[in-house]
């Protein structure tokens, strides 16, 4: 499979929190990796390509929780791919931050 990503993942494990658009049920998963481009989340609450979502998360060493805009790009038994929309300058510092850090 040819990689299609501009952004390259760093793997993380943390907690996360996602709602879909026009909805207020909370699902709970885990963020297995992340870019500026976006993050896999595992989770059992799967939903349909396309979806716009709401992914709330706290990455490690960060002092707040993020609420970032994305869509499900990608859909698989054990979770799915989100492609994040358009970060303002702390989401985006927050998460290349953290993917700094987790290289070493």
């Amino acid at each position: 499979m040819v990689e299609q990503r501009r952004f390259t993942r760093t793997p993380i494990d943390v907690p996360v929190t996602f709602v879909e658009k026009n909805r207020t049920d909370v699902v709970e998963g885990r963020a297995k990796d992340v870019s500026v481009g976006g993050m896999f989340i595992a989770t059992g609450h799967l939903v349909n390509f396309g979806t716009e979502v709401t992914v709330r998360v706290k990455l490690p060493d960060s002092k707040e929780e993020l609420n970032l805009p994305a869509v499900v790009r990608w859909v698989r038994t054990d979770g799915m791919g989100v492609q994040f929309g358009l970060l303002g300058a702390k989401e985006t510092h927050a998460i290349t931050e953290a993917a700094r850090r987790a290289k070493g």
